[in-house]
C-alpha cells in the first residue's frame, strides 16, 4: 500500500556506487556455503591439478604429456623430462537477478533503484576478487535480458551499463508474469551453480514457491539468497496515511492496471499489517526450508552499512 512516487534515476557507475564505497568494499568477497567445479581458472583454489597460474610440483614426462609443459631447465640439468604441475584454481559463479517489474518501481527512495545499487556494490565484490559474474533483470511482461559471464575489475563499466540500460525501459506497459518462469529461465541458462543473489519484492499474485523450488533442484543446486527489498511506505502504512492516503481511495495496481475502490482506515491498516507479517514469515520459512538464505531489506536501507555490517553477518560476503 504505496502512492505512487518518481525517484531520478543514476545515470553513471560513480552514481550507481560511489568510488567511496567501492573503496571500502575492495575488502570484502562473495562467500560461497557449497563447493562448484569452476568453468573458468579463478582465485579460488580446489585440489584438482590442472592449468594454472600456480605452479606446484613435478612429475616425470609420459608419453602424450603436453609438450609445453615440459620444464626444459631441469632437463638441461639432468638430461630428463619432467612435467610442471599447476594447481587448478576454483572457479566461483555469481549470478545476480534483478527483479524490474513495475511493482519494483515505488517507493521513496525506489525499491528498483535501490536494488539496481546493491547489484552494482554486490558485482563490484564479485568482479574485484575475480569471480566469475553474470547478471540477469526480469519484468512483468516476461521479458528476461541477460549480462554474459564477465570478470576482472575491467568489468565494472560493463555492469553498470547493464543496470543503467535496465534503468531506462519503461515499466507501465500492462502484464503480469510467472516469477517462476522469469526465474527457471534465467536458472536454466546458468547451469544451475554457483552464488546466486535474487533482489526482489516478491510481489507476485503466483507466489514464489515454484521459483523456490525450481531455484533449489536446478542443476548441483544454487547456493541462493532472496533479498526482499520493500519500501518503507509498504512496511509502515502510517507514513502514507500521513501523506495523504486516507478516507476513500481509488487504488490502481501497477502491473495489472486494475482499480478498487478503498476506504482506508486504521482497521484497515492493522489488517493490512498483519497481511504483510504473514507474507513476510511464509517468504522466511519457505527460503529456510530449502537452505536458502532469506533477508528483509527495505529501500532506504544504508548501502554502505548493508554491505559491510549485515552481508558480512549473515555469511553472504566475507
Amino acid at each position: 500500500m504505496i502512492i505512487g512516487q518518481r525517484t531520478p534515476r543514476p545515470q553513471s557507475l560513480d552514481e550507481l556506487l560511489s568510488p567511496e564505497i567501492m573503496r571500502r568494499l575492495d575488502r570484502l568477497d562473495v562467500i560461497s556455503r557449497k563447493v562448484f567445479a569452476g568453468k573458468l581458472p579463478g582465485e579460488r583454489r580446489s585440489k584438482k591439478r590442472g592449468q594454472s597460474v600456480e605452479f606446484e610440483d613435478f612429475r616425470p614426462y609420459v608419453a602424450g604429456d603436453d609438450l609445453r609443459h615440459v620444464d626444459w631447465n631441469v632437463y638441461a640439468r639432468l638430461n630428463r623430462l619432467f612435467i610442471k604441475l599447476f594447481r587448478e584454481e576454483e572457479d566461483l559463479s555469481v549470478v545476480l537477478v534483478l527483479d524490474c517489474s513495475s511493482s519494483m518501481d515505488v517507493g521513496s527512495p525506489s525499491k528498483l533503484i535501490f536494488a539496481n545499487r546493491l547489484a552494482m556494490a554486490l558485482g563490484y565484490v564479485a568482479l574485484v576478487n575475480q569471480n566469475r559474474l553474470s547478471a540477469a533483470r526480469f519484468d512483468h511482461t516476461g521479458r528476461v535480458e541477460q549480462l554474459r559471464p564477465v570478470r576482472g575489475r575491467q568489468s565494472l563499466q560493463r555492469l553498470a551499463d547493464f543496470l543503467l540500460e535496465g534503468l531506462t525501459l519503461s515499466t507501465a506497459a500492462p502484464g503480469q508474469a510467472d516469477l517462476a518462469s522469469a526465474v527457471r529461465r534465467i536458472a536454466a541458462s546458468q547451469g544451475g551453480r554457483g552464488v546466486l543473489i535474487l533482489m526482489s519484492d516478491f510481489l507476485y499474485p503466483s507466489g514464489w514457491t515454484s521459483a523456490l523450488n525450481y531455484l533449489a533442484h536446478a542443476g548441483g543446486g544454487f547456493d541462493v539468497t532472496c533479498l526482499q527489498i520493500l519500501a518503507r511506505g509498504e512496511l509502515e502504512p502510517a507514513l502514507e496515511i500521513e501523506r495523504g492516503l486516507v478516507g476513500d481511495v481509488r487504488l490502481t495496481d501497477v502491473e495489472s492496471g486494475r482499480a478498487t475502490e478503498v476506504t482506508v482506515t486504521r482497521d484497515v491498516i492493522r489488517r493490512y499489517e498483519q497481511r504483510l507479517r504473514d507474507l513476510l514469515a511464509r517468504l522466511e520459512a519457505d527460503c529456510k526450508a530449502r537452505s536458502m538464505r532469506w533477508m528483509l531489506v527495505p529501500s532506504d536501507t544504508d548501502l554502505n552499512h548493508f554491505m559491510l555490517h549485515t552481508l558480512r553477518a549473515r555469511g553472504v560476503l566475507g
